[in-house]
Protein backbone atom coordinates (compact mmCIF):
# COMPACT_ATOMS: atom_id res chain seq x y z
CA UNK A 1 0.00 0.00 0.00
CA UNK A 2 1.53 3.66 -0.69
CA UNK A 3 0.94 6.26 1.34
CA UNK A 4 0.91 10.14 0.36
CA UNK A 5 2.10 12.89 1.72
CA UNK A 6 -1.17 13.45 3.99
CA UNK A 7 -1.21 9.83 4.92
CA UNK A 8 2.85 10.17 5.85
CA UNK A 9 2.19 12.99 7.68
CA UNK A 10 -0.88 11.80 9.84
CA UNK A 11 1.01 8.81 11.07
CA UNK A 12 4.17 10.93 11.67
CA UNK A 13 1.75 13.00 14.05
CA UNK A 14 0.33 10.29 15.31
CA UNK A 15 3.86 8.78 15.76
CA UNK A 16 4.57 11.91 17.93
CA UNK A 17 1.42 11.83 20.03
CA UNK A 18 2.17 8.40 21.05
CA UNK A 19 6.11 9.15 22.02
CA UNK A 20 4.89 11.88 24.44
CA UNK A 21 2.51 9.02 25.66
CA UNK A 22 5.22 6.70 26.18
CA UNK A 23 7.92 6.51 28.56
CA UNK A 24 11.70 6.47 27.25
CA UNK A 25 14.10 3.72 28.05
CA UNK A 26 16.64 5.41 30.73
CA UNK A 27 19.88 6.14 29.62
CA UNK A 28 23.30 7.07 31.07
CA UNK A 29 22.90 7.88 34.69
CA UNK A 30 18.97 6.71 34.75
CA UNK A 31 17.61 9.75 33.01
CA UNK A 32 15.24 9.21 29.52
CA UNK A 33 16.63 8.72 26.25
CA UNK A 34 14.25 9.92 23.28
CA UNK A 35 13.86 7.26 21.33
CA UNK A 36 15.88 4.49 22.82
CA UNK A 37 12.73 2.44 23.79
CA UNK A 38 11.60 3.16 20.16
CA UNK A 39 14.45 1.46 18.68
CA UNK A 40 13.92 -2.32 17.43
CA UNK A 41 16.88 -4.59 16.14
CA UNK A 42 16.51 -7.16 14.05
CA UNK A 43 18.17 -10.23 12.53
CA UNK A 44 21.08 -8.77 9.88
CA UNK A 45 19.06 -8.51 6.82
CA UNK A 46 20.47 -7.61 3.23
CA UNK A 47 19.18 -4.10 1.71
CA UNK A 48 16.74 -3.67 -0.77
CA UNK A 49 17.83 -2.11 -3.94
CA UNK A 50 17.44 1.48 -3.88
CA UNK A 51 19.05 4.97 -4.80
CA UNK A 52 19.12 8.23 -4.07
CA UNK A 53 20.99 11.69 -5.20
CA UNK A 54 23.53 13.98 -4.03
CA UNK A 55 23.07 17.79 -3.66
CA UNK A 56 24.42 18.30 -7.22
CA UNK A 57 22.24 15.77 -8.85
CA UNK A 58 25.04 12.69 -9.00
CA UNK A 59 22.76 8.97 -8.56
CA UNK A 60 24.06 6.96 -5.26
CA UNK A 61 23.66 4.00 -3.68
CA UNK A 62 24.66 2.24 -0.37
CA UNK A 63 27.64 0.59 -2.62
CA UNK A 64 29.21 3.59 -3.02
CA UNK A 65 29.46 3.08 1.40
CA UNK A 66 30.74 -0.03 1.17
CA UNK A 67 32.35 -1.12 4.78
CA UNK A 68 31.19 1.76 6.35
CA UNK A 69 28.42 1.55 9.29
CA UNK A 70 25.26 3.72 7.77
CA UNK A 71 21.86 5.27 9.79
CA UNK A 72 19.95 6.14 6.79
CA UNK A 73 17.23 8.63 7.96
CA UNK A 74 14.48 9.32 6.38
CA UNK A 75 13.00 12.88 6.20
CA UNK A 76 10.91 15.91 5.34
CA UNK A 77 11.51 19.78 5.90
CA UNK A 78 7.81 19.69 6.45
CA UNK A 79 7.87 16.71 9.34
CA UNK A 80 8.05 18.57 12.64
CA UNK A 81 9.98 15.59 14.66
CA UNK A 82 12.30 15.41 11.57
CA UNK A 83 12.80 18.44 11.75
CA UNK A 84 13.37 18.47 15.60
CA UNK A 85 15.92 15.27 15.33
CA UNK A 86 18.09 17.07 12.65
CA UNK A 87 20.67 18.68 14.81
CA UNK A 88 21.10 15.83 16.73
CA UNK A 89 21.64 13.54 13.95
CA UNK A 90 24.23 16.31 12.78
CA UNK A 91 26.10 15.98 15.92
CA UNK A 92 26.41 12.44 15.98
CA UNK A 93 27.51 12.63 12.65
CA UNK A 94 30.17 14.54 14.16
CA UNK A 95 30.77 12.41 16.75
CA UNK A 96 31.18 9.58 15.02
CA UNK A 97 32.61 10.85 11.10
CA UNK A 98 35.68 9.68 12.66
CA UNK A 99 35.00 6.37 12.97
CA UNK A 100 33.73 5.38 9.05
CA UNK A 101 29.94 6.63 10.05
CA UNK A 102 27.86 8.29 7.43
CA UNK A 103 24.41 9.38 8.48
CA UNK A 104 22.68 9.52 5.53
CA UNK A 105 20.08 12.24 5.79
CA UNK A 106 17.56 10.89 2.64
CA UNK A 107 15.24 14.03 2.20
CA UNK A 108 11.92 13.11 0.50
CA UNK A 109 10.77 17.01 0.11
CA UNK A 110 10.06 17.36 -3.73
CA UNK A 111 11.33 20.59 -4.56
CA UNK A 112 14.50 18.60 -3.44
CA UNK A 113 17.90 20.77 -2.99
CA UNK A 114 15.84 24.02 -3.16
CA UNK A 115 14.32 23.48 0.03
CA UNK A 116 16.73 21.76 1.98
CA UNK A 117 19.48 23.67 1.49
CA UNK A 118 18.68 26.79 2.83
CA UNK A 119 16.99 24.55 5.70
CA UNK A 120 20.54 23.47 6.40
CA UNK A 121 21.69 26.55 6.32
CA UNK A 122 18.74 27.75 9.05
CA UNK A 123 19.54 25.44 11.17
CA UNK A 124 23.29 25.27 10.94
CA UNK A 125 23.86 21.99 10.24
CA UNK A 126 27.29 21.41 9.36
CA UNK A 127 28.15 17.99 9.47
CA UNK A 128 25.36 16.11 7.64
CA UNK A 129 25.67 16.10 3.82
CA UNK A 130 22.27 16.78 2.15
CA UNK A 131 20.86 13.43 0.50
CA UNK A 132 17.67 13.65 -1.73
CA UNK A 133 14.84 11.16 -2.11
CA UNK A 134 12.47 13.51 -3.31
CA UNK A 135 10.25 10.56 -4.59
CA UNK A 136 10.46 8.89 -1.62
CA UNK A 137 11.31 5.80 -3.74
CA UNK A 138 14.31 4.75 -0.68
CA UNK A 139 11.45 5.32 1.99
CA UNK A 140 9.13 2.91 -0.06
CA UNK A 141 11.57 0.14 -0.37
CA UNK A 142 12.45 0.41 3.23
CA UNK A 143 8.94 0.11 3.88
CA UNK A 144 8.89 3.12 5.92
CA UNK A 145 5.80 3.96 7.50
CA UNK A 146 5.72 7.28 8.36
CA UNK A 147 8.52 9.99 8.91
CA UNK A 148 10.88 10.03 10.40
CA UNK A 149 11.92 6.68 9.93
CA UNK A 150 15.63 5.44 10.72
CA UNK A 151 17.57 2.10 9.49
CA UNK A 152 20.76 1.37 11.08
CA UNK A 153 23.48 -0.72 8.66
CA UNK A 154 25.94 -2.46 9.78
CA UNK A 155 29.42 -2.46 8.49
CA UNK A 156 28.52 -5.55 6.66
CA UNK A 157 26.07 -3.67 4.62
CA UNK A 158 22.84 -5.41 6.35
CA UNK A 159 19.97 -3.72 8.52
CA UNK A 160 20.24 -4.60 11.82
CA UNK A 161 17.95 -2.06 13.60
CA UNK A 162 15.19 0.42 13.19
CA UNK A 163 13.50 3.28 14.90
CA UNK A 164 10.07 5.20 13.64
CA UNK A 165 10.16 8.85 15.04
CA UNK A 166 12.71 11.00 16.37
CA UNK A 167 15.80 10.61 18.50
CA UNK A 168 18.69 12.22 20.68
CA UNK A 169 20.84 10.77 17.77
CA UNK A 170 23.80 12.60 20.03
CA UNK A 171 23.35 11.10 23.42
CA UNK A 172 26.07 9.30 24.42
CA UNK A 173 23.37 6.12 25.34
CA UNK A 174 22.88 6.68 21.49
CA UNK A 175 26.45 6.67 20.54
CA UNK A 176 27.35 3.89 22.28
CA UNK A 177 24.81 1.33 21.21
CA UNK A 178 25.20 2.57 17.06
CA UNK A 179 29.07 1.52 17.71
CA UNK A 180 27.91 -1.65 18.80
CA UNK A 181 25.47 -2.29 15.61
CA UNK A 182 27.97 -1.32 13.82
CA UNK A 183 29.74 -4.49 14.28
CA UNK A 184 33.83 -4.71 14.67
CA UNK A 185 36.13 -2.31 12.81
CA UNK A 186 38.17 -4.07 9.96
CA UNK A 187 41.37 -5.29 11.09
CA UNK A 188 44.62 -3.24 10.42
CA UNK A 189 47.55 -5.45 8.41
CA UNK A 190 50.09 -4.78 10.82
CA UNK A 191 53.41 -4.80 9.00
CA UNK A 192 56.60 -7.03 10.53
Amino acid sequence: MLLGRRSMLSLTAAGATLTTLLPARQGIAGESVEGLSKLARSEPRPLPEFSFTDAEGTTKTVADFKGRPLLLNFWATWCPPCVAEMPALDRAQEALGGEGWAMLALSSDRAGKSQVEPFYQRTKLRHLAIWLDPRGAAARAFAARGLPTSVIVDRQGREVARLEGSAAWDHPAFIKLLRELAGPAPETTQRT
